[in-house]
């Protein structure tokens, strides 16, 4: 039987954590990393938004967001999942900040040419009211929300690697060292390292 289609793209975040979330749920897929320029027509004929993730199961049903692939993954296996797969109001809050007001901005603090209405270090600084509230969250865990990790863990993850990335010595001098080692914890794991192998460019 064929496996799952997950179409793909290497650095993107949201795809980093739907491939983390399949990975620890030891589901099998065929990743099909597409060129951002030449999307494939199958992945647009049944996702016309044309973003990754998509997945489309065996059945021909497709999952178009991230977040939903996460939680149909470690559904599957809830019970051999490696991953703590909490999906109350607290842990949907979290994702549903990261995914808005932090995402904006880290876009802002990225790339502040295309947001000349704050300075770089301002949009930072909007970044940091969730950065503080992850730190926070870590005071009293080793993850964000016990001590195995949460859906909030890996979905938070590929976006606070990216605001680190943008000035890595200012976020290693920041005050927030629990961040900094829960961070640096999951960018060194296996886990993360198995899904950012290079796969060929998926040509349809």
């Amino acid at each position: 039987m064929a496996l799952p289609i997950l179409y793909s793209y290497r650095r993107c975040p949201y795809a980093m954590r739907a491939r983390m979330a399949l990975k620890l749920a030891n589901i099998d897929v065929e990743i099909r990393e597409i060129s951002l320029r030449e999307k494939p027509a199958h992945m647009l004929k049944v996702s016309p938004k044309g973003t990754v993730p998509v997945l489309v199961l065996q059945d021909g049903s497709v999952i178009e967001q991230s977040l939903e692939i996460m939680q149909w993954a470690l559904k599957q296996h809830a019970l051999g999942a490696n991953i703590h797969a909490g999906a109350g109001a607290s842990v949907l809050g979290l994702i549903s900040e990261n995914d808005d007001a932090f995402k904006r901005a880290l876009d802002a603090y990225k790339y502040p040419e295309r947001y000349p209405n704050k300075t770089q270090t301002q949009h930072r600084a909007d970044g940091e009211v969730f950065l503080k509230k992850l730190e926070n969250l870590l005071l009293e865990n080793s993850n964000l929300f016990s001590v195995a990790p949460s859906l909030a863990d890996i979905a938070v993850f590929p976006f606070v690697r990216q605001f680190a990335a943008v000035d890595a010595a200012w976020f290693e001098n920041s005050p927030y060292p629990k961040l900094q080692t829960w961070l640096k914890k999951l960018v060194e794991s296996e886990l993360f390292n198995s899904v950012m192998e290079k796969q060929p460019t998926y040509i349809a």
